[in-house]
């Protein structure tokens, strides 16, 4: 996409593991005041089959809510892939 990823305005990572969970954070550079703002799988929820519908919902309520331009949701999907989209509302 020519993205980097200091231009998104809050980050939803989908991941069941805590430790995942920070080591993403912390490789890919997102600060925590856009990162998982309300809480990430272990908190929220990691219900099998519902990610997919789950994230773009939170991501896009909470980019609503403070008024953000571009948001990106990831999620793991199991043996090593995982899938990300971005929303621009």
């Amino acid at each position: 996409t020519g993205r980097d990823t200091d231009d998104y305005d809050l980050v939803e990572l989908n991941e069941a593991f805590a430790s995942q969970t920070l080591y993403c954070r912390r490789e890919l550079g997102f600060d925590d005041d856009i990162f998982n703002v309300n809480g990430g799988a272990i908190a929220i929820g990691h219900p099998l089959g519902a990610s997919g519908a789950r994230l773009p919902v939170t991501l896009i309520h909470e980019m609503n809510r403070r008024g953000a331009d571009l948001g990106v949701a990831t999620e793991c999907v199991g043996f090593g892939q995982g899938k990300a989209i971005e929303f621009r509302v």
